[in-house]
């Protein structure tokens, strides 16, 4: 009796143990991951709608999985592969003996009788050769499936994996290859055409089949209209719809963004900012202009528009739909080129917000020379006096690089790293006075950031008690429903302050925009822009900058291996451009002025600074650090005789007789220069014979300037060129007397310039016109 007992016990225990190991086995035979195989890179637009794919490292056309099978496939493909989809546990009994029946009486395998979840199983198995063991298998991992997830997830799972013919995989994959639109906005006959291709992929064959498959298809719509699914019409329209003969070409609306993409998330889906109707409409304007570009020589252009409010890119070309031989696969929105004068809002910003300078401080615009460098207007012509807010309007080389001279390039380079400009990255000792002038590279993507930071620190200002966020400086971003996060507010910038970008993107506004006069501002619909353009040297690279408060459009336009071409400017082949892609999009108001960051104070009307008691003015608003800046120092006050013509003092005239009054006065250079583009300007009257004092300085050397040595070559004869010297005189009609050292050596009269052969070592050259007024240059020869 006892050693039944314990046999029992024995029995029962390895019948514990034999069923605790069929329950772990059952538990653990379903791998974690039923598929390993790639996937495409997807970019959708934030709509939704396809952008881009590419193909999977296996060569298969293979989406990654839908998040959601639609309605009218679920209905197709369940009433055609599995009509008992939701009611199983993972395999229908009746199904498989009515198969087993078949197969027998027709003496081969005729019918499988699988279930969708069974499906799953041998997609997963990688098709296995079908055999009664391996059925058995298969309805064992299935029931295992059926308890791991739910039927929806099953489904999606099989939809995403089923094969459709050649190499594509998966319902999206088929949609767009074969019907060019997404899965859920497939119709009924759409629908039930994929449906039934998984269970005969082979039959969708270019020229082959199209019958059969007909067939099949609308078999499966008679089902659904029988069962109430579709109605008569639906049913009527979806068996007229045609069959496709051969996969098509997929969206290729952003292929540089999805290259940029795939090398950072291959394989993934990625849902981005782009707005899929904006893209297209950019690439239609892209694709007008580059066919005009073209006829010139220039192959390539690149766009980017950006959402300035909650920093979203909301359109990115990287290249036109060129050649390989023009270099069509460049991203040219990331590639670092020069920049040309798209920095000089920058520079003008970085001084209204030091508080050296005011909107309309008058400039020096006239030759000059600092050490080595010699910049030069693209118009090769001088203004003489210019204000700072016309000098950035009209793209002035001189006065712009007078500027960064005197803010200092360590400090401006110090502003571009905030700004983000990383292309920059060489220490400012590298690139010098030249940075503001094209001497450095910069991208696009960087470019455009910045702008759109300037905007939407403004914005910000604005709308959040005259505070600053710590972090508004950020990076745009590419992905859809990105959280920013601008940091805490404060009352500290993060590099410019709100009053000197208002009053930079001010000055911008005023640029004469391309093909029209500046009659556009009167019109209501007119669109608010502050732009810029930038043409760097050798015209290889055209750029213009677009902002207003809502959006920054960028555009570049040139050749992507650097060549530059005749007539190649910011002006004429990209502003054109960025003109256009506005008007695609929705009009924005101006920006709001800054209230808390401005002042009103006395400004001189002809110098445009802080007005001093002597200077006519008007009452004007300038940013809150302008108040720092100097004082008026053109004009003078100054005692003239009765008749106005000469100026006087108590050395020469009776107080009665002399009349006193302020008066604007240029240095000669300036003066010479600013007379020739206005008219109405005044030089000071000389001072009367016989008056003690200081005479008026009337003549400046223009050529060569601010040089005290210099290296003569020789000419193709050998022989030592000469140099030519200019003089800027206030009387142009006045004779003046030329000589070297001691040497006469002749009299010029209305042009005075004059070549001059010089010796090795030091010359001095001495100019005195017949008043007597004398300037002398000392220059030594190596």
């Amino acid at each position: 009796m006892i050693n039944r007992f314990k046999f029992f016990l024995l029995k029962n225990k390895f019948k514990a143990i034999l069923l605790f190991v069929l329950l772990v086995s059952y538990t653990f035979c379903l791998p974690k991951q039923l598929f390993s195989t790639p996937t495409s890179t997807i970019v959708e637009s934030k709509e939704g709608d396809l952008l881009g794919a590419l193909i999977a490292d296996d060569g298969q056309w293979r989406f990654p999985h839908l998040d959601t099978v639609p309605y009218k496939f679920e209905k197709c493909i369940t009433l055609f592969e599995d009509e008992y989809f939701y009611k199983h546990p993972g395999f229908n009994p009746i199904s498989i003996f009515k198969a087993f029946k078949a197969n027998i009486k027709a003496k081969k395998v005729v019918r499988g009788g699988s279930t969708i979840t069974q499906q799953v199983i041998r997609l997963s198995r990688k098709n296995k050769s079908r055999s009664y063991f391996e059925k058995i298998i298969e309805i064992i991992l299935a029931t295992r499936l059926e308890v791991r997830h739910t039927k929806k997830e099953i489904l999606n799972t099989y939809v995403s994996n089923a094969p459709y013919g050649g190499n594509v995989v998966g319902l999206e994959a088929a949609s767009w290859r074969y019907f060019n639109t997404s899965p859920h906005k497939l119709s009924w006959g759409q629908s039930a055409l994929l449906a039934v291709l998984p269970n005969a992929p082979s039959l969708l064959y270019p020229g082959k089949n199209a019958v059969l498959l007909k067939n099949k298809r609308n078999k499966l719509l008679k089902k659904l209209l029988k069962l109430n699914v579709i109605d008569s019409i639906t049913y009527s329209l979806s068996i007229e719809e045609n069959i496709p003969t051969k996969p098509q070409k997929l969206p290729q609306l952003a292929p540089h963004l999805l290259q940029s993409i795939a090398k950072k998330q291959k394989g993934k889906r990625i849902k981005s900012s782009i707005s899929s109707h904006l893209q297209e409409l950019a690439l239609q304007i892209v694709n007008r202009h580059h066919k005009l570009q073209a006829q010139n020589g220039v192959n390539n252009m690149a766009i980017l528009i950006l959402d300035v409010k909650n920093k979203n890119v909301l359109s990115y070309i990287g290249n036109t739909n060129t050649s390989k031989l023009h270099q069509k696969d460049v991203d040219i929105v990331l590639a670092p080129r020069s920049t040309g004068s798209v920095l000089k809002p920058f520079m003008y910003m970085a001084m209204l917000n030091a508080g050296q300078l005011l909107p309309e401080t008058l400039l020096a615009d006239v030759p000059t020379t600092i050490g080595d460098y010699k910049p030069e207007n693209f118009t090769l012509n001088y203004l003489g006096a210019v204000s700072a807010k016309t000098a950035l309007a009209k793209s002035l080389n001189i006065p712009a690089v007078r500027m960064l001279q005197k803010y200092g390039t360590a400090k401006f380079y110090d502003d571009l790293q905030q700004l983000g400009l990383s292309n920059i990255n060489k220490g400012s000792e590298h690139y010098g006075l030249s940075i503001i002038l094209g001497g450095s590279e910069a991208n696009l993507w960087n470019i455009c950031n910045a702008y759109s930071n300037l905007a939407g620190t403004l914005n910000n200002y604005n709308i959040n008690s005259s505070q600053y966020f710590t972090k508004e400086f950020q990076k745009s971003n590419l992905l859809d429903n990105y959280n920013i996060n601008l940091g805490a507010l404060g009352f500290d910038k993060t590099v410019f302050n709100a009053g000197s970008i208002y009053f930079g993107f001010e000055a911008m506004k005023e640029l004469n925009r391309p093909g029209i006069d500046n009659s556009w501002r009167y019109f209501e619909s007119a669109q608010e822009i502050a732009w810029k353009t930038g043409t760097s040297f050798g015209n290889r690279d055209a750029w213009s900058i677009g902002v207003t408060p809502d959006y920054v459009v960028g555009v570049w336009v040139g050749n992507a291996d650097g060549e530059g071409r005749p007539g190649l400017t910011g002006v004429s082949a990209a502003a054109p451009v960025m003109f256009d892609l506005f008007n695609v999009l929705p009009k924005s108001e101006w920006f709001e002025a800054p209230f808390d960051d401005l002042l009103e104070t006395r400004i001189c009307n002809k110098s445009g600074q802080l007005a001093s008691d002597i200077c006519p003015y008007s009452i004007k608003q300038i940013p809150a650090k302008g108040i720092d800046t100097d004082m008026c120092n053109y004009h003078k006050l100054i005692y003239l005789n009765k008749s106005k013509t000469l100026r006087v003092n108590a050395s020469c005239e009776k107080l009665d007789n002399m009349v006193k009054t302020s008066f604007f006065v240029l240095p000669p250079l300036m003066a010479w220069y600013y007379k020739n583009n206005n008219s109405d300007y005044k030089y000071l009257p000389p001072l009367k014979e016989g008056c003690s004092g200081e005479a008026t300085l009337v003549m400046a050397f223009t050529e060569p300037l601010n040089t005290n040595t210099i290296v003569v070559p020789k000419g193709i004869t050998g022989e030592k060129n000469k140099v030519i010297f200019k003089i800027a005189h206030s009387n142009s009609s006045a004779k003046v007397y030329w000589y070297l050292d001691d040497l006469f050596l002749t009299t010029t009269q209305n042009f005075n310039e004059l070549a001059i052969d010089l010796h090795l070592g030091q010359n001095t050259i001495t100019v005195i016109d017949n008043k007597g007024n004398t300037l002398v240059k000392t220059i030594t020869v190596k």
